[in-house]
């Protein structure tokens, strides 16, 4: 560390603070949002659309074979940067019998 200069550092600094926002942008934007549907008087998690994505798939409907403990990190990963779905080691989700969403627990049994 010795060897550092002021504009090193300052480097440092701003790609830490790049990767803080970035972890928390999620957060973030939840927050603003539900504070929008509440002060329109709308359900708080859904938006008043009565589903919401499935926890277990995210919204797509299939999941790993395997479960999460499997080598599909490095596959999700590399989906992100742009390579192609490999679909043989898919299969439908059963939380959600493959459609991707739930009725919304908040305000789906209240009409």
């Amino acid at each position: 560390m010795e060897g550092l200069t002021g504009s090193e550092i300052a480097g440092f600094a701003v790609g830490a603070l790049l990767v803080c926002a970035t972890v928390a942008a999620q957060r973030v934007d939840g927050l603003i949002a539900t504070s929008q549907r509440t002060s329109l008087s709308m359900c708080k998690r859904c938006g008043d659309l009565r589903v919401v994505a499935c926890s277990q798939c995210k919204g797509t409907g299939s999941v790993r074979k395997g479960g999460m403990f499997t080598s599909g990190m490095l596959d999700d990963i590399y989906e992100s940067l742009g390579a192609e779905t490999k679909t043989s080691n898919l299969v439908p989700c059963i939380k959600c019998q493959s459609k991707g969403r739930l009725l919304c627990p908040d305000c789906s049994k209240v009409r």
